[in-house]
C-alpha cells in the first residue's frame, strides 16, 4: 500500500499558503509535518538507540526469537490489512519487517503509524517473531517517528532510471537501490585490503600534500588555485610521486599512500577528474619486483573481498592468479596489430605507419610517441588480461630509469585488466643529472604547447642530489580496480559523487 496519498479525514492539517505551490506529495507531507509538530511529536534529533540491525535479527532468529529488540531505519513500504499491518524498515544492513496489531499498540498509535509515509525514519521496539507466512519480523510494541521525509522516494519498482540523476542524487540512489550500497561497501573493503597488504609487506602509510607549488609526478593538466596569504598559485596534486620519493631520500625504505589526485582532463566511463590512487615506493627494488608486488596485491585483494581470483566482468572471465604475462609495448604492437617497429626506429617512417593505420600523431612526433599512439589506438582494447605491458619509450616516461641495454626504452610497466590500464610502475630514475635532462626536454615540450608535459622541479632535483637509493615505484588506480572487482562498467558507478555539469534550472 502506498502511503503517498491524501491524509485520512480528521487527521489532515490545513495547508500553509506556501505549501499550495508545492508538488502535491510534498505539500501533503509538509501538512503532516505541521500536524505532528502541533501534536508535540519530537522530530529531527530525538534520541533513539537501536539494539540490533535488520540483517542481524534475520540471521540470528533462533537466538533472538521472543526477545525484545529496538530497530531504526527508513520506512520503504507500508501494508494495511484492517486491524493489522506491516511495514518494511531498511537500515544500513538490509530489511526487516515490522508487524503491528491495533490491539497491541492501541488504535491511536496504530492509525498514526499508517499515516506515516515512505521515506520517514522511525525507531521501533518490540518482540522478534515469525509471521504465519514464516517471515522474521519485529512485532511492534511502541515506535518513535524521528525524521519526516518531505520528498517522496522513488517507487521501489522503478527507482531512479536516468543514470545522471542517479549520480546527481546519489543519496536517493543509495536509498532505493541496496545493490548500489553494496558496491560502496565492497569499495571500502577493497581499500581496507590494500592497506592490509602493504602493511604486511612492511610499507609505512604516509600522507603528503594535496597543494603543490609544482604540479609534478605525472604528465597531466592540473587544477590551479591561489593562496591569499602567501599570494601564490598552487596546484591540486596530480600525483604524490615526487613527495614520496623525497621520503626515500630521507631514509624511509618503503612507503605508500592512498589518496585523491586531481587532473584537469576529460570525463568518460574510465576517467573522472578527481580520482583515488595508491602509490608505493620501495628502496632497492626495481620494476620486476614491483610487477611481482602488483600481481600479488591484486590477487590478495580479490581473495579477501570476493573469496576467489576468478571473476566475471562484462560477460567474460578474468583469472587474477599470479604470475601474469609480461609483454613489451613494441612486442604487443607486433602481436596484436601486426606492426613491427622493433628494428626501424626512424621517426618519419613510424609516423607514416601511423598514418596508414589511421592513428593521428603530431607532425613532429618522435619514434617513441608514435609507438605509444599506435599502442593506445590499436592494442589497448584487445588486452583482456591480466597482463603487464613493459618497456615504454623514454620520450613518455620522464621519471623512469632507462633500460641499460636499450636507452630508447625504460624499465616501466602498466598492468591491464579487462582492457583497462589499472596502474603504472617503474624502476625509478635516481640520477639527478639525467633527471635534469629529462625535465629540460619536458620543458621544451611545454614551450611548444604541450600542457601535459612534466614541469621543471628544482627542489626535487635538489633532493636527488642528496642521493636517492635505487627504487621501484607503483601506482594503482583504486577506482578502476574497484570497477573490475564490482563488475561496474563506468567509473561513475564506483565514485559516490562523480563530477557532473551543473543541473539545469527548474529541472525536476
Amino acid at each position: 500500500m502506498s502511503t503517498d496519498r491524501q491524509v485520512p479525514a480528521g487527521q489532515q492539517a490545513r495547508e500553509a499558503p506556501e505549501a499550495q505551490r508545492l508538488p502535491e506529495q510534498v505539500a501533503v507531507r509538509r501538512s503532516k509535518l505541521q500536524a505532528m509538530r502541533a501534536a508535540g511529536v519530537g522530530l529531527y534529533g530525538a534520541p533513539f538507540r537501536p539494539t540490533h540491525q535488520a540483517a542481524q535479527i534475520v540471521a540470528c532468529f533462533d537466538q533472538l526469537a521472543g526477545q525484545d529488540v529496538a530497530v531504526a531505519g527508513r520506512l520503504m513500504a507500508l501494508r494495511l490489512h484492517g486491524k493489522v499491518g506491516f511495514a518494511d524498515l531498511w537500515d544500513s544492513s538490509g530489511r526487516i519487517q515490522l508487524y503491528l496489531r491495533e490491539e497491541l499498540v492501541g488504535s491511536e498509535a496504530f492509525s498514526s503509524f499508517f499515516d506515516l509515509d515512505r521515506g520517514d525514519i522511525v525507531g521501533a521496539r518490540g518482540e522478534v517473531v515469525k509471521t504465519r507466512r514464516g517471515e522474521v519480523s519485529v512485532e511492534v510494541r511502541s515506535y518513535q517517528p524521528m525524521v519526516k521525509a518531505l520528498q517522496p522516494p522513488p517507487e521501489k519498482w522503478h527507482g531512479l532510471k536516468e543514470v545522471e540523476l542517479r549520480y546527481r542524487r546519489r543519496y536517493v540512489d543509495l536509498m532505493v537501490h541496496p545493490e548500489v550500497r553494496q558496491i560502496f561497501l565492497r569499495r571500502a573493503a577493497i581499500e581496507q585490503a590494500l592497506r592490509e597488504f602493504f602493511t604486511a609487506e612492511r610499507f609505512v602509510e604516509v600522507e603528503t600534500p594535496m597543494l603543490h607549488p609544482v604540479a609534478g609526478g605525472a604528465n597531466a593538466r592540473p587544477f590551479v588555485t591561489h593562496h591569499n596569504t602567501l599570494d601564490m598559485d598552487l596546484y591540486l596534486r596530480i600525483a604524490p610521486e615526487l613527495y614520496l620519493k623525497r621520503l626515500l631520500v630521507g631514509g624511509f625504505d618503503r612507503v605508500f599512500e592512498i589518496g585523491k589526485n586531481f587532473r584537469n582532463e576529460g570525463i568518460s566511463t574510465r576517467h573522472n577528474p578527481e580520482h583515488t590512487s595508491l602509490e608505493a615506493y620501495a628502496a632497492y627494488w626495481d620494476y620486476q619486483d614491483m610487477m611481482s608486488l602488483t600481481e600479488r596485491c591484486v590477487a590478495y585483494v580479490a581473495d579477501r573481498v570476493l573469496g576467489t581470483r576468478k571473476i566475471e566482468y562484462a560477460g567474460r572471465t578474468l583469472d587474477l592468479t599470479p604470475p601474469w604475462p609480461r609483454l613489451s609495448m613494441v612486442e604487443a604492437l607486433r602481436r596484436y596489430a601486426g606492426i613491427d617497429l622493433s628494428s626501424n626506429r626512424d621517426a618519419a617512417a613510424a609516423r607514416a605507419i601511423a598514418a596508414r593505420a589511421g592513428i593521428a600523431v603530431e607532425p613532429d612526433a618522435t619514434y617513441g610517441r608514435v609507438v605509444v599512439a599506435l599502442f593506445e589506438g590499436l592494442v589497448e582494447e584487445q588486452l583482456w588480461g591480466p597482463i603487464f605491458i613493459t618497456d615504454h619509450p623514454v620520450d613518455v616516461s620522464p621519471l623512469a630509469r632507462q633500460r641499460p641495454d636499450d636507452p630508447a626504452f625504460t624499465e616501466r610497466f602498466e598492468p591491464y585488466l579487462a582492457t583497462m590500464e589499472i596502474g603504472n610502475g617503474f624502476s625509478e630514475l635516481n640520477d639527478p643529472d639525467e633527471q635534469r635532462r629529462r625535465f629540460e626536454a619536458q620543458a621544451a615540450l611545454r614551450a611548444r604547447g604541450d600542457q601535459e608535459a612534466h614541469p621543471f622541479d628544482d627542489d626535487f632535483l635538489l633532493a636527488l642530489e642528496y642521493g636517492m637509493p635505487p627504487a621501484g615505484g607503483l601506482g594503482i588506480g583504486v577506482d578502476r580496480l574497484t570497477m573490475v572487482l564490482t563488475g561496474a562498467e563506468s567509473i561513475r558507478e564506483v565514485i559516490l559523487f562523480p563530477l557532473l555539469r551543473p543541473e539545469e534550472p527548474g529541472r525536476e
